[in-house]
């Protein structure tokens, strides 16, 4: 490796990994699962001294293994249970399950094919090996770190004179940081600053959770509707959300209750989210669309149930800075509990425009899988026809049930 090691420890991925991986290994061990990498920016490439490099990084991070003090925290976790941890005291990342060639306009594939328990906790920490080493080698990262430095000055100086106000909020950003040194400053920042009315809850980094005693954030992302309700192929697509809400109180009965619901749209999602599952669940997570469209269909649903919102959360987290959350926070304050997951704007602000990459499940048991979102331009599956199935299949339960 020409750069140091990015990935030092196993617990430097997103909880809802571990909160996934937890159900997963408990009910649905035996599923395989293919995802897929993608750069959405149209100008970026890739040359071949960073794909080897990216190469080495993975090679790596496949060498870690859990210590027994990573695990001992884990444990903490009130919804972690032993057989978990007795499992990830054995598991290993495997080199074997990558696929890495520069066969695509960007100059960077990667593919990772194999038990849905393995696969699932490559997303993370591939993607943060990706953004750092680009902009460790495309850039001047001095120049990046030193402009990066200046506007989390400026961010945490806004929220501490109370320009925006926050309620709660995390930090989102391992996925698309800068790199591991620029999601710490901005964790520890965050953690330390005078945040007046605001406050700084956690990160969905677990190894930064760890490291400045925060709250490691998250519950479930859209691989879990998406395999959960299409992996099966004796489902209805279209009843996804309804299988992976079962699945998930299977495991966690009301700890752990933050359901994302734009999977296959909110609207079909709603369908399934009646009384016994908005009672169970916490609160929901928002990821597209109108976030203020979508909070008044929340508030409004749950008033229909007959529940009261105000003891529900909001979660929103797509694509937020600062002003958004603070115009959110003002425009909901008081009718419900309203929380943020903040992700690029506080892990990769700088003068250089950060990377959009994602890597997304598109098969599972030998079957596409896809996600219709609340806005197009978020799926990935590489079957228009299945999409067109998916979508079929939630067009016919909309109409007739």
């Amino acid at each position: 490796m020409k750069l140091d090691r990015i990935i030092v420890s196993l617990l430097e991925t997103d909880m809802y990994k571990f909160s996934m991986g937890q159900a997963i290994y408990h009910q649905f061990p035996s599923y395989k699962t293919t995802w897929s990498f993608a750069c959405r920016n149209k100008d970026v490439k890739f040359t071949s001294e960073m794909v080897q490099e990216i190469k080495d990084q993975i090679r790596a991070y496949c060498d870690l293994r859990f210590t027994e003090e990573e695990l001992a925290y884990l444990d903490t976790i009130k919804w972690i249970k032993g057989s978990y941890i007795d499992f990830l005291r054995l598991w290993k990342p495997r080199f074997e399950d990558f696929e890495i060639t520069t066969d695509a306009e960007c100059g960077l594939t990667i593919e990772t094919r194999g038990t849905w328990l393995n696969t699932s906790m490559y997303e993370i920490p591939t993607l943060a090996i990706v953004n750092e080493v680009y902009f460790r080698m495309a850039y001047d990262y001095d120049q990046l770190i030193s402009s990066f430095k200046e506007r989390l000055a400026e961010k945490i100086e806004w929220v501490h004179s109370g320009k925006y106000c926050l309620s709660s909020f995390s930090e989102f950003g391992m996925r698309r940081r800068l790199s591991a040194e620029a999601q710490e400053l901005a964790v520890r920042g965050l953690a330390e600053a005078d945040l007046g009315e605001s406050r700084f809850v956690g990160t969905s980094n677990v190894y930064l959770a760890k490291k400045f005693n925060l709250t490691p954030v998250g519950t479930m992302a859209h691989e879990w509707i998406m395999c959960v309700g299409q992996g099966n192929h004796k489902h209805n697509p279209a009843y996804s959300n309804w299988y992976a809400l079962r699945a998930w109180v299977d495991e966690y009965g009301v700890l752990n209750g933050t359901a994302l619901t734009d999977a296959i749209t909110t609207d079909c999602f709603l369908r399934d989210f009646q009384l016994t599952y908005s009672t169970l669940f916490s609160g929901v997570r928002h990821d597209s669309g109108d976030p203020f469209e979508w909070g008044e269909k929340m508030i409004a649903h749950y008033e229909s149930l007959g529940l009261d919102p105000k003891q529900k959360t909001l979660l929103f987290s797509d694509s937020l800075d600062f002003e958004r959350a603070d115009k959110l926070y003002r425009h909901f304050q008081g009718r419900a509990r309203v929380a943020f997951g903040i992700g690029t704007y506080i892990a990769n602000d700088t003068c250089e425009e950060a990377l959009n990459i994602v890597m997304k499940t598109t098969r599972c048991n030998g079957q596409d899988v896809a996600k219709i979102s609340d806005v197009e331009g978020k799926g990935m599956c590489k079957n228009p026809d299945y999409v067109k199935y998916l979508q079929r299949c939630i067009d016919w339960r909309m109409q007739h049930e």
